[in-house]
């Protein structure tokens, strides 16, 4: 059976998928690992680890007898750049994106380029710290100037996966427009800081999406080392030297894509009525690709950035931190109610819940927290939530509740009040007639019911299609292993009313 094979990287979860020519998937497999600190103590991502992991991955389905690798493609998390030297090896450690960034550095970089208001407005990217992968390259050169020095290659999660195979250092536009700092949208090339810090230098070439490189390496069960390490410049591995399965033709590699912009592919290629995406995981991201207006400074405030597809078009995006605050809570729940935190995902919608919490009924008095209560604490009023801050439900007090199920209602109802008011920043003066959930909270029954509840204008779909992020790496290279048209029913949709 010729397949692709796409190696996903996200923050937690590590996968492997092989699909079909249909993109029907046929094979899977996935691990976590503990991660690492760094030379400061904070935790970070095992790079060793990570390496390994990727050539062991593509040795093992190499080896499937009833597989035809054709091609491989990768995705991952943005905002995280993999330094390399000139012989190849990373010279530091792959750095958090959510590691404390120097206030007084922060201040230097902002004062010396505009401001932060003008500079993020160009960039479309919200003062973010770390997690502006560009100031990453920044604080090295400032903090440490040797070890810039030693940087060959600066290269964003997803090319490195790829170089690992290719051993060719490119750059490629979903990672680079990923509220990097990098990149002017206006004027569609690098902002001028990147010249003017000599960080271009350490950039590779950009190459389209759509791209695929040869493999440079021969992949076989014996083919990885128990350190993951590469050789000198060439991103090959040490071992047998086996060639994949496929009659000894060797699969072409493509170029990865950073994974909230892969995601949007499937939905790209199936729908040309405008639509909005919520792709729902840590990061809850409303993107909305049929809104490529310049950013305001009030969406800047509120976590609005942009994107750019992988056919190199602005994608204008809300971020909310729910997926995070969302496991926080349901953990706060399940001990305060005696429930494993997996009993969250039986919880069904239940209208009655909703009306009590929002009339009040049923309320004791003595206890503080409950939602409507008037002499609680001083809560946000519903609908004026913060969006760059958690949900209020982490001050509710959780006597309040009569049951886990109640509670879990609220804290549903409190994420709700951001999610509705970050969404409808990019939806603002659009036709959009359809909005799509996939990820984790697409699976919710509570969520999503109080989504098409806060939409009634709009058709809310929850988007059946597993693994989307890995599907959209697949799909962009389409042309360079399958030789079938993309079939139409790749989503499979249920419809909220």
């Amino acid at each position: 059976m010729n397949v692709i094979a796409i190696l996903d990287a996200g923050k937690t979860n590590k996968k492997i998928f092989l699909f079909d020519e249909q993109y029907r998937m046929v094979w899977e497999q996935s691990c976590s690992f503990d991660g690492t600190a760094d030379e400061d103590g904070e935790p970070c991502e095992d790079l060793e680890q990570l390496t390994a992991w990727a050539r062991q991955s593509l040795a093992v389905v190499s080896a499937l007898p009833d597989f035809s690798i054709r091609a491989v493609n990768f995705s991952a998390y943005g905002a995280s750049f993999v330094h390399i030297g000139e012989n190849g090896e990373p010279v530091t450690p792959l750095y958090n994106y959510l590691k404390p960034y120097p206030e007084a550095l922060m201040k230097k970089f902002y004062t010396a380029y505009g401001g932060k208001v003008t500079f993020s407005m160009l960039t479309a990217s919200p003062v973010l710290g770390s997690l502006n992968s560009g100031m990453q390259l920044y604080r090295i050169k400032k903090e440490q100037p040797d070890l810039f020095a030693r940087i060959r290659y600066s290269l964003h999660l997803p090319q490195y996966l790829s170089w690992l195979f290719t051993g060719k250092a490119v750059s490629e536009i979903t990672s680079i427009g990923c509220h990097t700092n990098l990149w002017n949208f206006s004027q569609q090339h690098y902002h001028e800081w990147v010249y003017r810090e000599g960080l271009i230098d350490k950039l590779a070439p950009i190459v389209p999406s759509t791209s695929v490189q040869p493999l440079a390496v021969q992949v076989g069960v014996g083919a990885v080392t128990g350190s993951g390490r590469t050789q000198a410049g060439s991103g090959a591995a040490a071992g047998s030297g086996r060639a994949p399965a496929g009659g000894g033709r060797p699969p072409v590699i493509g170029v990865g894509l950073h994974d909230s912009s892969a995601a949007m592919i499937p939905y790209l290629e199936s729908f040309r009525e405008p639509f909005a995406l919520i792709s729902t995981g840590t990061w809850c991201i409303t993107m909305n690709p049929f809104n490529d207006t310049p950013l305001t400074v009030a969406e800047l405030e509120q976590d609005c950035l942009c994107y750019i597809s992988y056919l190199g078009r602005p994608v204008k995006a809300s971020r909310l931190f729910a997926g995070y605050d969302h496991e926080r809570q349901v953990q706060r729940l399940a001990e305060h109610f005696h429930r494993s935190p997996a009993y969250a995902a039986e919880v069904a919608f239940d209208p009655g819940f909703v009306a009590a919490l929002r009339s009040g009924k049923g309320q004791d008095s003595s206890k503080k927290g409950w939602p409507s209560q008037a002499g609680r604490k001083a809560l946000p009023a519903r609908g004026k939530a913060s969006l760059v801050t958690a949900s209020v439900f982490g001050q509710r007090e959780l006597a309040a509740f009569e049951s886990f199920e109640q509670a879990y209602h609220c804290l549903l109802m409190d994420i709700m009040d951001q999610q509705v008011a970050s969404t409808r920043l990019v939806l603002h003066d659009t036709d959009v007639r359809r909005i799509f959930v996939d990820g984790g909270f697409g699976l919710n029954q509570v969520y999503m019911h109080l989504l098409a509840e806060a939409f009634p204008g709009i058709e809310v779909f929850a988007a059946s299609l597993p693994q989307a992020t890995a599907m959209g790496a697949a799909l962009a290279i389409h042309s360079h292993w399958n030789k079938r048209i993309l079939p139409g029913d790749i989503i499979e949709l249920k419809y909220y009313k």
